[in-house]
């Protein structure tokens, strides 16, 4: 917890957009104008695209896949071929140099194909190879990298144990170092490690001493390879429910000497290394859960006109129109916020963990929902197993599990997103209490006035489009709104309000639907204005964005609602009554 406390919370706060929303503003360059990938690498983006599609379409074959549990070597190589396995390398080390955004748009055309594929495609290169991009030294990455790039080594994210999951701090393997110095001994076992079978290039969360303080540990990052004596493979390809093209697995390190040349990225600093790299997975793992969406999408509105019951194809039926429509608004709204994430990253902006945290939350959730739509549009019929909605089913299921569970996510965006005023009440409480102490008066006046500041004015959204300055003007309101209930929920919980994860969940919803429309509204007004430039009629019946944008409004009242208005004292009751500790 230290060490997460150190890794978040020191170090200049620079407002970011989440950030702003908690605080009652709307930092706009961090969102509009929507991002667009520049021009000399769109073309290089379109031709890769081009060629990966030419590729996918002859080899990948994604129910032999899902039958076989197992991804074939040809698939892997012809990857490393097109360049998807090191996209984001840079060309010295044999990869494409491809930014965030780009590459998001390569994971989520894999994404609409098959969800196997795509998780190896993320647990090698998003969380695999990123770690050594980051945080390797150039010796480190020349002798690595390049084999890493084209697929030839298997690179794999080694953090999950029987007691550190989600809890990424808590882990248990160790890595004792050695009288002489020059190696470090890993004792312990991994699991559920995506790429376990395959990989020659292991990042392993080891918890090493801290050098003259007795008792003290701290987490760091180790380069580890399966040929090390001691490494242990206890079971390759576990058997799961989904996504079964992937080499999910358990491997043990029993007295593994690991050279202290191996260290990935500062000793002791293995946390950062971890939920710096999770960052990146977080934002493809939302590209390919969009990649998906456009699938159900494709799929949904195929049968609706196609399928026919009581003399109508199902499109003319109200209820089946409101599925696709949700499926069409959901991955419109999908798509903008992994695009905006994506940016972010691409900008050099140092603190997106919140934003990130929020696209996986967010598109996981929905892709569940459109996959379970377009389940219910083809009705028994994707119960079998020759249309692709079962599998894909299945393979949806662990996203809200993997890369950290969602729950805890929503925790983690609502404590940290309140932080920022809650520490701004601090300061006016403490000065109240004690008002001679230094500095007191200064702070908790400048405090006082950005909370009163925030609370008597509506933040502006600049949409460049007159046709959607009452979305803007809507979403402002929002934000304004759900200030107003974070300032409620801190004067009246205070510290208790850290174990109340009801409500931690209703304002963690509230503030990732104001980011998706945020999203939603940044490219509505992007194609709006693309439209005049180029002459065209503007497009401004956008329905799927216009239908997003109401519903999220809609959701964001309900959210701030039943901060007051909720049966949270009887669903704690009768959960306690159910585990027996009533």
């Amino acid at each position: 917890m230290q060490q997460a406390e150190e890794l978040l919370f020191t170090g200049p706060q620079a407002l970011g957009f989440v950030k702003g929303l908690f605080a009652g503003h709307f930092v706009s360059d961090w969102v509009m104008p929507y991002p667009r990938i520049p021009a000399a690498q769109q073309t290089q983006l379109d031709k890769t695209l081009k060629e990966l599609r030419g590729f996918l379409d002859a080899k990948l074959d994604p129910v032999t896949i899902d039958l076989e549990a197992e991804i074939p070597r040809e698939v892997i190589d012809g990857l490393g071929r097109v360049g998807v396995l090191g996209m984001t390398a840079p060309a010295e080390y044999g990869g494409h140099g491809f930014s965030q955004l780009a590459n998001t748009k390569i994971l989520e055309e894999i994404g609409t194909r098959c969800a196997s594929t795509s998780v190896f495609v993320n647990a090698h290169h998003s969380i695999g190879i990123r770690a050594l991009l980051l945080f390797g030294t150039h010796e480190q990455k020349q002798r690595w990298l390049p084999k890493l790039c084209t697929g030839e080594w298997l690179g794999a994210f080694a953090l999950t144990e029987k007691e550190a999951g989600s809890d990424a701090a808590n882990v248990q393997t160790t890595a004792t170092p050695s009288e002489d110095g020059s190696h470090y001994v890993l004792n312990g076992e991994k699991r559920y490690i995506t790429n376990t079978a395959i990989a020659k290039v292991l990042t392993v969360m080891a918890r090493t001493p801290v050098p003259g303080k007795p008792g003290k540990d701290a987490i760091t990052a180790f380069l580890v390879t399966p040929d090390m004596p001691g490494f242990e493979l206890l079971e390759g390809r576990m058997e799961k429910m989904g996504i079964r093209g992937t080499a999910t697995g358990r491997f043990a390190l029993r007295n593994v000497k690991v050279p202290k040349e191996n260290i990935l990225g500062p000793f002791g600093k293995g946390l950062k290394v971890a939920l710096t790299v999770l960052d990146f997975g977080r934002t493809t793992f939302g590209a390919c859960c969009t990649g998906a969406a456009k699938t159900c999408l494709e799929l949904a509105a195929k049968h609706a006109n196609t399928r026919k019951q009581f003399n109508k194809t199902l499109g003319n039926f109200h209820l089946v129109k409101k599925k696709i429509a949700r499926i069409a608004a959901d991955a419109y709204a999908m798509e903008a916020m992994t695009t905006v994430t994506a940016s972010l990253i691409d900008r050099g902006l140092e603190d997106y963990m919140l934003e990130t945290a929020m696209l996986k939350v967010f598109t996981t959730e929905l892709l569940w929902e459109c996959v379970n739509e377009a389940f219910q549009i083809y009705g028994g019929a994707a119960y079998m197993t020759d249309l692709p909605l079962e599998r894909m089913l299945r393979d949806a299921r662990i996203n809200q599990i993997g890369e950290g569970s969602n729950e805890v996510l929503k925790s983690f965006i609502a404590l940290v997103g309140m932080r920022g005023p809650g520490m701004e009440f601090k300061e006016i409480y403490d000065t109240m209490l004690r008002p001679t102490r230094e500095g007191g008066i200064g702070k908790a006046w400048s405090a006082g006035m950005n909370r009163l500041g925030a609370t008597v004015r509506i933040p502006d959204v600049p949409v460049r489009s007159a046709d959607l300055k009452s979305f803007a003007s809507q979403l402002g309101r929002s934000i304004w709104r759900f200030n107003l209930a974070v300032n409620k929920a801190l004067i009246l919980y205070r510290e208790p309000i850290l174990d109340m994860q009801l409500v931690q969940e209703r304002i963690a919803g509230a503030a990732m639907d104001l980011f998706a429309s945020a999203a939603v509204l940044s490219r509505w007004d992007s194609e709006i204005q693309s439209a005049q430039r180029n002459g065209e009629s503007p497009a401004v019946k956008n329905t799927a964005a216009e239908l997003f944008l109401r519903q999220s409004f809609r959701r964001i009242r309900s959210f701030l609602g039943a901060l007051g208005d909720n049966d949270d004292k009887f669903i704690l009751k009768a959960a306690d009554s159910a585990l027996g500790k009533a």
